[in-house]
Formats: C-alpha cells, structure tokens, sequence
C-alpha cells in the first residue's frame, strides 16, 4: 500500500528490517513474498566468504568475496554488522545501506541474531527486528527435510542449531509463529505499515505542523 495520501508532500527516513529465524521456520519463504508484492523495500545484499551455490550470482545473491578482503572491510569499519555463521563469514555494506536509508527507501535483511544485535548497537532507531518462530519442532524438521537443500547431516547441525537461535527471539521488537505463511506474511507488511508513519521517520513533520498552527 502506498503512503502517497497520507503523507503527502512529507518525506520519510527508510528503514532496516530484519527477519530472522532458525533454518526451516520460514523466514526467506516470507522474505520473498514481501520483496514481490510491496516495490517500497529491497534486500540487502551481504558480503560472504562461502563460494557460490547453485545459479547465485555475484552482486545479485551475495557480494562474495574471500576472507582477506572481508577482513579488511571489517577493519575499515565498512560492514553494519558480520557474524561467522557455519564456518563463512557474512557482513552488511554500510554504504548502500545508508544511502536506502536517507532516501526513503527501506532495506530488508535475512540476518541472524548475532547480525541483529550489531544492527541494534549500530542503528537502533532505524531498525525493527522480526523473529519468525515454526509451529512446533517436528514441523521444522520436516520443513529442513522437505524443501532437499542439505545433506542429513547438515540437517541435523542445523536442527540443533536451532535451539540456540531461538533462545534470542525476547530479543527482537515482534515475533511471528509462522503456523500459515499467507498470515505470516499480512503479519509482517502490517508491521511495516506502521514502521513507516513512526513519528521519529517522518522527516519535516515538525515544521508542517507548525504551519497548520500558524493557519497554513
């Protein structure tokens, strides 16, 4: 939904939103149906150290990169936040990140915790952080088994990673427990309605009200 007739004229600063979830509970299925059906937001492209998979293409699905390099991007202060995740490395650019953010334009990201507590230290007040929580154990796992991605025993490091990554979801600003996707999904794009009109967003606000009370 546009924001056009409500904020008219007024410009907005963008926003960061994080999805995060452990492997399976849905988060880059909701991901994509976001970027699909709403033109107002964008995903973030992170650096990584881990090779390309599949059809993924360099600048399109990641910036990949070797470890030398991410090193010195970390050193330079050039990434919001990096983790080492299943032995790669990934991190955020902050310079298209920043400039999405001061032209109204918002950014999505499917990070991790240990990525959103470093967006949190960083950016606290552009970001709001969404865990995504499966239903129950069993589905998750069915979900991993399901969608023949990983080897058994990836699956397995990942179910028992999971337990970890949802130990932080009293982290985040909203939790979802993704029971139906199609709900899950009205679910975040109400969240990012709301985000957008958040008063400390809404660049000149002020000053249009201090016209309205001057009879403007």
């Amino acid at each position: 939904m546009s924001l056009s007739p409500v904020l008219g004229d007024l410009k907005r600063r963008g926003l960061m939103m994080v999805l995060s979830s452990p492997s399976g509970a849905g988060k880059t299925t909701i991901s994509r149906r976001l970027l699909k059906t709403d033109p107002q937001i964008a995903l973030s492209i992170s650096v990584t150290t881990r090779a390309p998979r599949g059809n993924e293409v360099d600048g399109k699905d990641y910036l990949f990169t070797d470890p030398v390099s991410f090193n010195l991007m970390v050193n330079r202060d050039q990434l919001l936040e990096h983790a080492k995740v299943f032995g790669n490395y990934y991190g955020t650019p902050r310079g298209p990140v920043e400039d999405s953010l001061t032209q109204g334009h918002d950014v999505l990201f499917d990070i991790d915790w240990q990525g959103t507590q470093q967006l949190a230290q960083n950016a606290r007040d552009d970001l709001v952080s969404i865990f995504i929580l499966p239903p129950n154990w069993a589905e998750l796992e069915r979900r991993l088994f399901s969608r023949a991605q990983d080897t058994p025993t990836e699956i397995n490091r990942r179910m028992a990673q999971a337990t970890d990554e949802m130990s932080h979801w009293a982290e985040y600003d909203y939790v979802i427990i993704n029971r139906d996707l199609d709900a899950s999904v009205a679910a975040v794009q109400a969240i990012l309605q709301s985000e957008r009109l958040k008063r400390r967003r809404l660049i000149g606000l002020s000053d249009f009200v201090k016209g309205l009370q001057a009879g403007a």
